[in-house]
């Protein structure tokens, strides 16, 4: 054997072992996390009564300072009003790369938001490689909007905040839905990955599940672009083209604005820029 092929060989045989080592890693629920991802809400659904716990509720700060705070909120699936899309694209030259998640709109002023994110430990940071590699878990992290939306809009994320078409019997089932998920992921965990279990993707699935109308695409591949996606869809509450909507939904100086008042009065203030169905 020559030596070329000595070394594919011994390439070939590492590859299958380093192969075997990653096929054979399981996720876990008890690593020691960061702490803004700690702390999963727990979810109980009796009915049509939902009871959420340890709600996140963190209060930012700048250079990504936060304050710790959890809530608890209950209410009646009867009091879920409409859905609103978020998205949050955080490259500087390429909007590709981005965050999308889902926020809910309750009777009383109340938003539920839901993050579908990488889990992190508490030494790491998030990168698309180690999103493939099953660096981190899956977590739905659960949330007031001051806290999901300002934390994006404080550390200079363009933020744009979308209203869903959708009915308020679709809004009723597909927070139901992600609800559901997010309690089945904090009780048996598994990995997140970039390509096939991101933040779209999830996104997509709860969607699909109440009305079958979202193909798989770059818009999960590359989150930044789904807002595209929605809209050409007819997701989108809006007839604007794709453009327009952007400069009209976008809501990161209103998010920044609306932190400095009451927190109860957020979602609201953020939301004060918007003609929602123009």
């Amino acid at each position: 054997m020559t030596v070329t092929w000595a070394v594919l060989a011994l390439l070939a045989v590492l590859g299958l072992v380093a192969l075997r080592a990653w096929s054979s890693q399981r996720p876990r629920t008890d690593r020691d996390w960061a702490a803004d991802q700690a702390v999963p809400a727990r979810i109980e659904i009796d009915g049509d009564r939902v009871r959420i716990r340890s709600l996140r509720d963190f209060h930012h700060g700048p250079a990504g300072s936060f304050e710790e705070a959890y809530a608890e909120l209950v209410f009646d699936a009867a009091d879920v009003r409409a859905t609103w899309f978020v998205l949050a694209p955080f490259a500087n030259r390429w909007r590709g790369l981005a965050h999308t998640f889902l926020s809910f709109e309750l009777t009383g002023d109340r938003f539920v938001a839901v993050s579908m994110e990488a889990r992190r430990e508490a030494h790491e940071t998030y990168s698309v490689v180690g999103g493939i590699m099953r660096r981190f878990e899956l977590t739905y992290v659960v949330g007031t909007e001051a806290d999901l939306l300002g934390l994006r809009a404080l550390r200079g994320d363009e933020l744009y905040l979308y209203p869903a078409r959708a009915t308020r019997e679709q809004s009723r089932a597909l927070l139901l839905d992600v609800l559901a998920r997010a309690e089945r992921v904090r009780g048996a965990p598994e990995f997140y990955n970039t390509v096939t279990n991101n933040c779209a993707t999830n996104v997509r699935d709860h969607v699909n599940r109440i009305a079958d109308v979202l193909p798989y695409g770059w818009g999960m591949l590359f989150p930044g672009y789904s807002d595209g996606l929605a809209l050409e869809r007819g997701l989108i509450d809006t007839d604007l083209p794709l453009d327009t909507a952007r400069a009209r939904f976008r809501v990161d100086r209103y998010a920044r604005e609306a932190l400095q008042g009451e927190r109860a009065s957020f979602s609201r203030l953020t939301r004060q820029g918007l003609r929602v169905g123009s």
